[in-house]
């Protein structure tokens, strides 16, 4: 096994403009923020992205003029609302998206993870996706039953992006014995081509071997690998953090106009280019650790 430890800045300068990105966590946790700081700072641009369900890291990109289509289950702030940067570049015709159900999205991913070209499925029976989505939603009649079924095209990307909790350094993965479950962060990472993770801490690797049954991202998955404490700030890490909600309002009002959202990207992104700049510009470890959670491996 080899070290796969880099840097935020050389992990995220491999993906090229027009690149397709899958961005791992659910709602208001584990957003890989960290990486999409990155993004934004290097202008990337012409972004196909496929999220789960996404908060921040989305309506971020979308700020940033990074994404020209989308494709997912969900995206905006759960409990807080729409995602409006999000919203305006959708309403304005500068994204193209392709809304899918959550039992549609996750048979494509089972198809890229089996290493298959398609997935039969009745989840959008009934419903306008094949006519909107005809590169993705065909349909197919079984040959058994001769029953009518679509066909769901494995999800297809160039980079998956994930933030997770502790590995080793050579890319072996642990979630926590405790964890919310309501994501397909390891399903994206078996479906992965190229795939780019965060964690909270870098732990030795005979710390991974004595509990192998929390690894669940193998090493071989894994191209690069970065240490970012606080990486899903300001959304949650289960297990680990808590939403910083105020931080969260902050972002939604600044978004409240597209001027508002620029001046926030240009103080907290433009003008934090380390993260332990947009650590301390946030208030410092101390504020962060403040929404610290009892930890259980």
């Amino acid at each position: 096994m080899k070290s796969k430890l880099t840097t935020l800045q050389e992990a995220v300068a491999r993906i090229p403009d027009g690149a397709s990105i899958a961005l791992g966590g659910s709602l208001l946790r584990r957003q890989p923020m960290a990486l999409v700081h990155e993004i934004v700072r290097q202008h990337k641009r012409d972004l196909t992205l496929l999220t789960w369900a996404t908060t921040m890291a989305t309506d971020m990109l979308a700020a940033s003029n990074a994404i020209r289509r989308w494709e997912g289950i969900y995206a905006g702030f759960f409990r807080h609302g729409l995602a409006p940067n999000f919203r305006r570049a959708v309403q304005s015709g500068r994204i193209e998206t392709h809304d899918y159900s959550e039992s549609a999205f996750v048979a494509r991913y089972r198809a890229a993870a089996m290493g298959l070209p398609f997935l039969p499925s009745k989840a959008l029976l009934g419903t306008g996706m094949q006519g909107k989505s005809p590169d993705e939603v065909q349909p197919i009649v079984c040959p058994f039953s001769g029953e009518l079924l679509l066909a769901l095209k494995a999800a297809d990307t160039d980079f998956t992006l994930l933030h997770g909790y502790v590995a080793d350094e050579y890319g072996n993965v642990q979630w926590p014995v405790v964890r919310d479950s309501d994501d397909i962060d390891q399903m994206m990472a078996s479906a992965s081509k190229r795939l780019i993770v965060t964690v909270e801490k870098i732990v030795p690797h005979h710390q991974v071997r004595q509990r192998p049954a929390l690894t669940y991202i193998p090493h071989t998955l894994v191209e690069a690998l970065i240490e970012v404490p606080y990486a899903a700030h300001p959304t949650a890490t289960d297990g680990f953090y808590d939403e910083d909600e105020a931080a969260l309002q902050g972002w939604l009002v600044a978004s409240a106009t597209q001027q508002g959202a620029q001046a926030w990207l240009e103080e907290y992104v433009f003008g934090c280019p380390q993260r332990e700049q947009y650590v301390a510009k946030t208030g410092g470890l101390a504020a962060l650790q403040a929404f610290d959670v009892a930890r259980e491996y």
